[in-house]
């Protein structure tokens, strides 16, 4: 099913949804990743992501709270909807455990996610020609699946 049909047949099922805007988008860097979050989403594990807030385009809109989400598995089929509950911006040495834990990855731990999203936030920055640090503001969203 296709990105739209799948959002109409959503809001047929939830008729206090009046909206026709969401977000539409897969996590990861690799399909394999995209599957295994996506997947993580589904089943309620996976409940909040961070990015790097000086990665976004200029005029590429932040998510918002009450924002609905179709989340794509790696061949941009959609899995769920979530609906965005709590944004915040952070620095990267400042994020905490539990929300570290709220991404549902590997052990769940701080440690573990620190890890984890320095490699990627490093590559991701050195690819924009900037430098990482630990200080880098992190935009940190939980979210709740709906459907």
């Amino acid at each position: 099913m296709d990105v739209e049909n799948f959002w109409q047949h959503f809001k047929a099922n939830h008729p206090a949804v009046t909206t026709n805007h969401h977000d539409t988008y897969a996590f990861g860097s690799t399909d394999e990743f995209a599957d295994h979050l996506a997947h993580l989403v589904k089943i309620g594990q996976k409940t909040a992501t961070t990015s790097a807030l000086d990665l976004y385009e200029p005029d590429e809109p932040l998510p918002f709270v009450g924002e609905y989400n179709v989340i794509l598995d790696a061949h941009d089929q959609p899995i769920c909807v979530t609906q965005t509950k709590v944004t915040e911006v952070v620095a990267f040495d400042q994020v905490t455990r539990e929300h570290a834990y709220h991404e549902g990855e590997d052990d769940r731990t701080l440690t573990m996610w620190r890890q984890e999203h320095r490699k990627f936030f490093e590559d991701a920055y050195r690819q924009m020609g900037q430098t990482f640090t630990e200080q880098i503001p992190c935009f940190c969203e939980v979210f709740e699946r709906v459907d």
